[in-house]
């Protein structure tokens, strides 16, 4: 099994509460923490989902590859994020009623027996299946990266400090099963990486989950080497057409450069991986 930084080498692309319309960016707590707005039952599928709220934020790393470049100001409307990645469970309602038809990969045995853990192994068409027999969409890149990265620039969800084994699930080599080598979407919320200074473990500034390592995650966009060049600044939505759709956030397969918030990666619409997985996202109804 490869992980997506390494797909580079065999031919896939690297690219990789009350609320109120256009509020502020949320407030910090005292401990450092972001305050969340999560709802569940949003949604289709029940799953809770996160409030980001609108405004700026910095996308892409002029230090990253030259497809993360250039480093550029985009300003999004509000939107709901899946607070953690579509599960095992979840996915296994959407194949019951009949909308797709299993990965090759799919085993119902761990989908019953550990369905905490995210589904993976899905093709892009069926992951934006998914999300609108759940009444909601794929998230666009823009929106991925401002979910995982906050406002401030930083390299990780966490912040600047390079992965640990306790802050993320990554290098892990090759497959075992769904219960060994996938962490459950929950984990890591509370007392993960307390010697390191991590109160949040390795969720993102709005408190999300897995979005560096666990499973990578299709996002809606085609892929652009260039797109940054010339994407506009309100709410892109990626390039009209293209022959790839982008991948997101590093794998439990992958090395930490892959996990940086700013990594882009990209593959065929037909690829299927253990590596990768998928949240949906949704817009705020004026």
């Amino acid at each position: 099994m490869r992980g997506l930084w390494m797909m580079v080498w065999t031919g896939v692309s690297l690219v990789m509460g009350v609320f109120c319309l256009g509020a502020a960016e949320p407030q910090s707590s005292k401990d450092g923490q972001t305050a969340l707005s999560v709802e569940s039952g949003r949604g289709g599928d029940g799953a809770p989902m996160v409030l980001i709220p609108a405004g700026p934020f910095i996308m892409g790393s002029n230090s990253g590859l030259p497809n993360e470049r250039p480093e550029h100001t985009v300003n999004l409307d509000a939107y709901y994020i899946d607070q953690y990645e579509v599960t095992l469970s979840r996915y296994r309602k959407f194949l019951e009623a009949g909308k797709e038809e299993p990965p090759p990969t799919w085993d119902d045995e761990a989908a019953t027996a550990v369905g905490d853990r995210p589904a993976v192994g899905m093709r892009w068409g069926a992951a934006a299946a998914y999300c609108q027999w759940a009444g909601k969409r794929l998230p666009t890149e823009a929106e991925w990266e401002k979910a995982a990265r906050g406002t401030d620039g930083r390299r990780y969800p966490w912040g600047e400090m390079q992965p640990f084994v306790d802050i993320a699930n990554y290098n892990r080599g090759v497959w075992v099963s769904e219960a060994i080598t996938l962490a459950a979407v929950t984990s890591g919320l509370e007392g993960m990486s307390v010697r390191h200074g991590l109160k949040g473990g390795g969720k993102s500034p709005y408190g999300i989950s897995h979005m560096a390592g666990n499973a990578a995650e299709w996002v809606a966009d085609w892929y652009d080497r260039d797109y940054y060049q010339k994407s506009p600044e309100k709410n892109p939505l990626g390039p009209a057409t293209g022959e790839k759709r982008v991948l997101r956030g590093g794998s439990w397969a992958d090395l930490p450069a892959a996990l940086r918030v700013t990594a882009r990666f990209s593959a065929e619409l037909d690829f299927e991986d253990r590596t990768i997985g998928f949240r949906c996202a949704m817009n705020v109804t004026k």
